[in-house]
């Protein structure tokens, strides 16, 4: 009789370029680079976790992307979250605000309040955390190109409201190098952006030194298309970039390291994931250690908010939705994040309802208390699978930063646009492979019901409270000291042209009510406006 022969393994290949072996062997991990830098939890190079005993002292944070319509709304979504158990607050601002406009001016009509809450002036920012304890609850401010002003109102809401600022928790996204890479809502040139995040930077160094003033955001890169090792790679380049940048102003490296963070996305292949997290901790804690010769442990933490896939979600039968924000959930839990900002499943199509924040939350909850997610310390770690994958990630990563700098480095690359193109080439060929089901999507490309309609909640448009807005806008112009506003702006502009920290005239300018628009407007007369290189 002739033996049967075995059955053809076909090869595969993770999103990463990584071939994956049907099985895994002690003898991978060491062909890989061994097991040696796996460590221990909270000492370096931090693999299994920044800290020693991780969610078995202290369960993540749990922060959910909220903010809509005008304030008042997004106050009463804020107290519903915490009231539910949420921890923190992650703020979605509208699009005229994120690109320094004012509700009333003409490319702002129809935007308003729409994807975000608006802001025009510092009353919004009180009426939005109005009855909230910010010493009780974090929050993350998502902005970047008009974050200076967003921090700066709400470190002027915490003050007048008798905080000390010194003790003021929280983090502002202020990111805006990635923007020029995934989002876009850019204002100002690269270079004078760079310097507008450093002006945070330094001040908070000096007057609220718990504020963790820039998450660098590889989260967007990688939903613009970019792969996990980009996102890794690209994320501690734009780093790296502010680092250099704040040394040559004059801080020393553990002065503010231990303050920046990290916001990073969570959809594709679970132990991919994974690998891709415990390698970004180790390899970003030998950047700051070797390169930039920190000495404080906490300088060298990949501090990071683990959340979102929203790329990942489908409109197709968005309750699969639910299932993948668990399966995200759980991805970021066994990587070791501080915090977890999971996706809502309607998020696909429209801003998340409250049924669905709920369901959210209830998510991360059910992993702290029924799934025992918190009981010990970096679970995968010795898988040969996990660890080979985390040694061949930290490789790659090295790798592409290599490539970035051997090109000129990350500003140069945002400035030319070659960054932007390799992105927008990885997320061409990956919707290719959606639409030949090379990649595989369940309810998107296999597994469809023609014939289902999504019941769906949309996020309406309130004419009428646009326009109320618009009188309360004006009311406010009115009321104000002219004087005073005319004042501060005029500082604002002068230590713009003449290159110091604009943060302290920010600051005065917001408490006399001055706007986004007009704060906007005085940096762009020193700075000028961002024109986007051609792509090809």
């Amino acid at each position: 009789m002739s033996r049967k022969s075995e059955p053809e393994i076909k090869p595969l290949v993770n999103e990463s370029a990584m071939e994956i072996k049907p099985v895994y062997t002690p003898a991978d991990v060491e062909a890989s680079g061994g097991s040696d830098d796996i460590g221990n939890p909270g000492e370096f190079p931090f693999t299994r976790g920044i800290h020693k005993h991780m969610y078995r002292q202290r369960p993540w944070t749990m922060r959910q992307y909220a903010g809509f319509g005008q304030p008042e709304e997004t106050n009463r979504r804020f107290r519903y979250l915490i009231e539910n158990g949420q921890t923190g607050l992650n703020v979605a601002f509208d699009l005229p605000t994120q690109n320094g406009l004012d509700s009333d001016d003409p490319a702002s009509q129809g935007e308003v309040g729409r994807v975000g809450m608006a802001v025009d002036t510092l009353e919004d920012v009180e009426t939005a955390f109005d009855g909230i304890d910010l010493e009780k609850i974090t929050v993350s401010l998502t902005i970047n190109g008009a974050a200076a002003i967003l921090i700066a109102m709400y470190f002027a809401v915490a003050q007048k409201r008798g905080y000390d600022i010194r003790k003021l928790r929280g983090t502002a996204q202020n990111d805006i190098l990635k923007e020029f890479i995934g989002r876009g809502t850019w204002i100002f040139p690269v270079e004078s952006s760079i310097k507008l995040v450093g002006d945070t930077v330094l001040y908070c160094a000096e007057h609220a030194p718990l504020y963790s003033p820039v998450s660098v955001c590889g989260y967007h890169i990688r939903e613009s298309g970019a792969t996990p090792v980009q996102e890794m790679a690209y994320a501690f380049c734009i780093a790296r970039a502010y680092i250099d940048h704040l040394l040559e102003r004059g801080l020393k490296i553990d002065d503010f390291a231990s303050r920046l963070s990290f916001n990073f996305d969570l959809y594709g292949n679970l132990f991919e994931q994974v690998a891709k997290f415990r390698a970004g901790r180790r390899s970003w804690a030998k950047i700051i250690k070797h390169e930039y010769e920190a000495q404080d442990p906490r300088s060298m933490w990949m501090r990071m908010i683990a959340g979102g896939g929203g790329a990942g979600l489908t409109i197709e039968q968005p309750e699969n939705n639910i299932v993948r924000g668990a399966y995200y959930a759980l991805i970021s839990a066994l990587s070791g994040t501080q915090t977890m900002a999971l996706c809502c499943y309607d998020e696909a199509y429209t801003i998340p309802s409250e049924k669905a924040a709920r369901v959210s939350l209830r998510t991360m909850q059910i992993l702290v208390e029924e799934m025992g997610l918190c009981d010990t310390v970096d679970p995968l770690a010795g898988s040969y699978y996990v660890e080979t994958l985390t040694n061949q990630m930290e490789e790659e990563i090295s790798a592409e930063m290599k490539r970035v700098d051997e090109q000129g480095g990350i500003v140069r690359g945002i400035a030319e646009g070659h960054i932007q193109n390799e992105v927008s080439k990885q997320a061409y060929e990956r919707e290719k492979k959606l639409e030949r089901g090379e990649i595989r999507k369940v309810g998107k490309n296999c597994y469809r019901v023609e014939e289902e309609q999504p019941q769906v909640e949309f996020h309406s448009f309130s004419e009428s409270a646009y326009a109320d807005r618009i009188r309360r806008l004006e009311c406010i112009r009115n009321e104000r000291n002219s004087d005073d506003v005319k004042r501060t702006l005029r500082k604002v502009r002068d230590d713009a042209s003449a290159g110091r920290n604009v943060m302290p005239g920010i600051i005065d300018a917001v408490k006399a009510y001055a706007t986004v628009g007009e704060l906007t407007a005085c940096l762009v007369e020193v700075y000028g406006r961002y024109e986007e290189p051609l792509r090809f």
